[in-house]
């Protein structure tokens, strides 16, 4: 065992008998101060503090005058819970209840014996892990999500208060959208940390600026993970956005008019996979492949019939709505036949592909793109990972290409994704998601409903609302909305809606998994979803359906 002790002036005689006292049973980290002359208590707290919060230290004591002031100083720092004691009863109840870890005392208020005995008593108490308390202790964590950003309250009362609403609009809805995820505490602090102040054109130990050394060591980070995590040759992780990735892949690769065949966007294809409306169709010709009439499915002898009549110079493979899962291996095999480059995007499924539960296109593609939130649940961003022989045209696209500064907060939040995706428990996070989706969608589908291509293999399903029960996506996607169920309209495959009402909804799971619901939740939320939808203008089934989902979701917190 470990303690962290420190004082101010005032407390160092009581700080040195406690250290002679406790160093004979564990290991004590004196962080001082060594003499009475007059210094500020909150310094030494903070030394304190960061052993606790970095897990250098067990427990840590803080000695002061009264105690108050270095209780104030430590309990800013996340994963540290300071309490001022001056009783064993104290000590006792703080640490069973309230799971304590550093214990505050005043020099003025103990004499040595009574400080000893109550540190004994500390460091010996384990923390009651009754439904009660661990409830109460959950609520105390939980406030941090809102003392994140607290200081806006004050400062920008306009900006809190969408703040405050977007987090309380996720910890009492059922957030279905199949794009979105929520992020760990980590990866948000990494976010909204001082990196975002620094200026860093170029690439780790070839800026522009001066000063990089901070961030290149970020930076390295997360590339260095992202290779590792999914097996890559190389990563480029400076890309704002998705569309950014695949737009540095068109740069490095191809010329404006050349020639991409990829998935149509009403047939579960994305913007930036040469949609008229978006800079992908306006420069670059576009040929898109669609699914199979009757399945729904991609027809791969189709795909490799096509190809080879287009002879285009990037096969590009990925969607945002497409339920099944795609045969890099086979997609490889129609790129070498044609002679094209093989490009993936990935950003739907990468959570998937590195939790194991979906086969990897990155021993097959010449180059692979993604977000970084969806699936992975990190920072909004993207990033693109290539073969070798490719690494220098695509940074060369990235910078100067098309972006100048990165956003090297955001790089560092991506490389903590990519730890927190190293974790064994990430695996099993992964394979539920897809568990989820499955009992999800066969739950929608007992109650009469049509599913696109009958099922599903990833995170998200596709319901066809207009052929099930006569509505657009857009009104079902209202009438759950009211109901507390967030989900978003979507086009199906050969839709007859316009892309503004849609005759479908897509559905996804890796936000209700992220908060720790399994299969018996997918079989509550799917059958209210197939309530509310059974007739959208019954108010009063939107109305009990929204209540029992704040019930469901009161029990599974938000990171």
């Amino acid at each position: 065992m470990k303690i962290a002790i420190a004082s101010d002036h005032c407390g160092v005689e009581l700080k040195s008998a406690l250290v002679s006292a406790l160093s004979s049973t564990v290991t004590v980290l004196d962080k001082g101060p060594a003499g009475t002359e007059s210094c500020d208590y909150c310094d030494y707290a903070v030394e304190v503090a960061r052993d606790i919060a970095s897990g250098a230290a067990d427990f840590g004591v803080l000695i002061c005058k009264t105690g108050i002031g270095m209780s104030m100083a430590a309990n800013r720092f996340q994963n540290v819970r300071a309490a001022l004691c001056a009783s064993v009863e104290a000590a006792t109840l703080t640490r069973r209840h309230n799971g304590a870890n550093v214990l505050c005392l005043g020099a003025d208020c103990v004499d040595a014996a009574k400080a000893l005995e109550i540190v004994n008593t500390f460091i010996g108490t384990s923390v009651d892990t009754d439904g009660r308390h661990e409830r109460r202790r959950w609520k105390l964590e939980r406030a941090g999500r809102l003392s994140d950003a607290s200081g806006l309250m004050k400062d920008d009362p306009e900006v809190w208060a969408a703040i405050e609403a977007q987090t309380v609009q996720e910890d009492t809805e059922i957030n279905l959208i199949a794009s979105e995820n929520t992020s760990s505490r980590a990866c948000r602090e990494a976010a909204g940390s001082v990196l975002m102040n620094k200026y860093a054109e170029g690439y780790p130990g070839k800026r522009w600026y001066s000063g990089c050394l901070p961030v290149d060591a970020a930076e390295e980070l997360a590339r260095k993970r992202a290779c590792e995590l999914f097996g890559a040759d190389h990563a480029n992780v400076q890309p704002h956005c998705g569309s950014a990735a695949n737009m540095a892949v068109y740069f490095a690769t191809i010329k404006p008019g050349d020639t991409i065949l990829s998935m149509s966007l009403d047939q579960g294809g994305h913007l930036s996979h040469g949609s008229p409306v978006n800079f992908s169709g306006k420069y670059y010709n576009i040929v898109p492949y669609t699914v199979d009439k009757d399945t729904e499915m991609l027809d791969y002898d189709a795909l490799e019939k096509q190809a080879l009549e287009v002879k285009p110079a990037i096969l590009l493979t990925g969607a945002s709505a497409y339920p099944r899962k795609l045969d890099f291996k086979r997609i490889r095999e129609i790129c070498d036949k044609v002679g094209c480059i093989m490009m993936v995007d990935m950003a739907h499924i990468a959570g998937l592909i590195a939790g194991g539960a979906h086969e990897s296109p990155v021993p097959y593609a010449d180059f692979v793109t993604t977000t970084t939130h969806k699936t992975l649940g990190g920072p909004r961003g993207g990033m693109v990972l290539c073969k070798e022989k490719w690494a220098k045209a695509l940074d060369s696209a990235v910078f100067p290409g098309m972006q100048g500064g990165p956003l090297e907060n955001i790089i560092a939040a991506k490389a903590v994704v990519f730890r927190e995706w190293m974790m064994p428990e990430k695996k099993g996070y992964a394979q539920q998601v897809v568990k989820n989706c499955a009992v999800l969608c066969k739950t929608v589908q007992d109650r009469g409903y049509r599913i696109v291509s009958g099922g599903t293999d990833n995170h998200l399903f596709l319901v066809d609302v207009k052929t099930s029960k006569g509505i657009t996506g857009k009104e079902a996607a209202a009438a759950l909305d009211a109901a507390g169920i967030v989900v978003n309209k979507n086009t199906i495959p050969y839709d007859t809606e316009s892309p503004f009402r849609t005759s479908g909804i897509r559905v996804g799971t890796a936000s209700v998994t992220t908060r720790g619901m399994k299969e018996a939740e997918m079989v509550k939320i799917g059958t209210w979803i197939a309530d509310v939808l059974d007739d959208i203008t019954d108010v009063s089934v939107q109305e009990r359906v929204k209540r029992e989902a704040a019930e469901l979701v009161a029990g599974f917190p938000v990171p």
